[in-house]
């Protein structure tokens, strides 16, 4: 479970995010119809939250589905495409960085950040091998389904990144860097897994969501 520390960091940042957002509606108001109209403050902002989004995704342990949910909560539809789109960015920044970053570097940068529960992670995924990688990735599935989703690694993929609490195993950003590290995963695989994986919620809200979360 997340701790109080990193919980308030994590709520912290969303709030700045979305601060920022909002700050960049009032001053194109406030500037007048002319800066307002020509859509500069609000291409800034959106840029801004949508980078802030993939990294922060990119980070394990971070609740990430979350996030995407309240934006989309606030925005409306009309941002479940910009949320679907970093979701799977921010995800493949995670597996390169498993994939082509050697782990102790990133376990060093995490604990220059302070983040000490995301770098005992990485720690504990750098002393296993390849396999205990993947079988970790196994954690949460149900235990019938492990045979079918070892031979099948893509699709566990996928499966783990939508089973509920797999914030055991680092959540989707942690899930992405195991998937990396262990060099089981082609990218144009991790890429077509993800984005299947990651669809249902954005493309559900954006078919349903404006019934019930209207923009703010």
């Amino acid at each position: 479970m997340l701790t109080w520390k990193t919980a308030r960091r994590i709520v912290l940042l969303i709030v700045l995010l979305v601060a920022a957002n909002l700050a960049g509606n009032y001053f194109a108001d406030l500037f007048g119809a002319e800066l307002k109209n020509s859509g500069m403050i609000a291409r800034w902002g959106t840029a801004a939250l949508a980078i802030a989004y993939c990294i922060l995704l990119a980070i394990p342990f971070v609740p990430g589905v979350e996030m995407g949910m309240m934006l989309m909560a606030i925005h409306g539809t009309s941002i479940a495409l910009l949320v679907y789109l970093c979701t799977v960015v921010g995800l493949s920044m995670a597996f390169l960085a498993g994939r082509l970053v050697p782990l102790a570097a990133i376990g060093r940068l995490a604990r220059f950040l302070h983040l000490e529960r995301v770098a005992l992670f990485i720690d504990d995924i750098d002393a296993m091998d390849r396999q205990d990688r993947l079988a970790r990735l196994m954690e949460k599935a149900p235990i019938r389904a492990i045979p079918f989703l070892l031979r099948h690694r893509h699709v566990a993929l996928a499966v783990v990144l939508n089973i509920p609490g797999n914030s055991v195993i680092g959540g989707g950003g942690g899930i992405a860097l195991l998937a990396g590290s262990s060099r089981l995963f082609s990218t144009a695989g991790f890429l077509v897994a993800v984005a299947l994986a990651v669809s249902p919620v954005p493309l559900a809200f954006y078919l349903f969501g404006q019934r019930f979360f209207p923009p703010l």
